[in-house]
């Protein structure tokens, strides 16, 4: 199972977002798409999900064209974003139900994942209160329950941890970490680039909609004179100043 993207472009009027991307993601790998604010992570991300058509390129789940075979390669995946919206007026449960329905769970199994995924998120507690009354980093969480409730092969997160506190971003970790062990092909995008250096066992740095490098952060640390992931992509930006 890999997540491929192949010389992904996207430009919105003049702008050209993302310029000829490509990298893959394989089984039992945490990839980490990197880079700061409107270097076009997201709109990778939303190319590779099938939320946005690219102008040029194209995106496989599993040898799956996500343009043109939207729904099988959709199955294959979990999408999680930090702007992902619940319904306010039902519980974290009946939401997770509702997708996990559309998933073609039966009730048995569904009911398993329910119950996994509150114990692995630590949500437990807050299954039977409405969304509305969530916080932030309960609501990421009960986002992300959401998007994995069909235990899918693939994994994509964009800004998984982003304004959460320490304990809520823990929980995120150790679901992300807990599936790649499982084997699942997991992309992942931050602008933490402490967060990616503990997660991420290759990361590929964006700028400007272009991928400028690709390796594990070790790696790219030694090939810029680095001790930091953070310097690394600074010293790559700036050539070396």
């Amino acid at each position: 199972m890999t997540v491929i993207a192949e010389r992904l472009t996207k430009a919105f009027s003049e702008v050209r977002a993302v310029d000829g991307v490509s990298f893959q993601v394989n089984d039992g790998e945490i990839y980490g798409l990197l880079g700061p604010n409107g270097a076009g992570k997201t709109t990778t991300l939303r190319m590779i999900a099938g939320l946005m058509r690219p102008d040029a390129g194209r995106a496989l789940i599993a040898g799956r064209d996500v343009q043109r075979d939207p729904l099988q390669a959709r199955a294959l995946l979990a999408f999680q974003t930090g702007s992902t919206g619940l319904y306010e007026r039902l519980t974290p449960r009946e939401v997770v139900a509702y997708f996990g329905r559309l998933y073609g769970l039966d009730e048995q199994r569904l009911e398993q994942r329910i119950e996994e995924l509150a114990g692995t998120l630590g949500i437990e507690h807050l299954m039977a209160r409405r969304c509305g009354s969530l916080s932030t980093g309960e609501r990421q969480r009960v986002s992300l329950a959401r998007a994995l409730v069909h235990d899918p092969p693939a994994l994509i997160l964009d800004e998984p941890t982003a304004g959460l506190d320490v304990v809520a971003s823990r929980f995120v970790a150790d679901v992300v970490t807990g599936a790649r062990a499982r084997g699942k092909a997991i992309l992942l995008s931050t602008h933490y680039m402490a967060e990616a250096e503990l997660l991420c066992d290759r990361i590929g740095l964006m700028h400007q909609g272009r991928l400028l490098r690709e390796g594990s952060p070790e790696a790219l640390k030694q090939e810029q004179e680095a001790r930091s992931l953070e310097e690394a992509f600074l010293r790559l930006i700036t050539g070396g100043e």
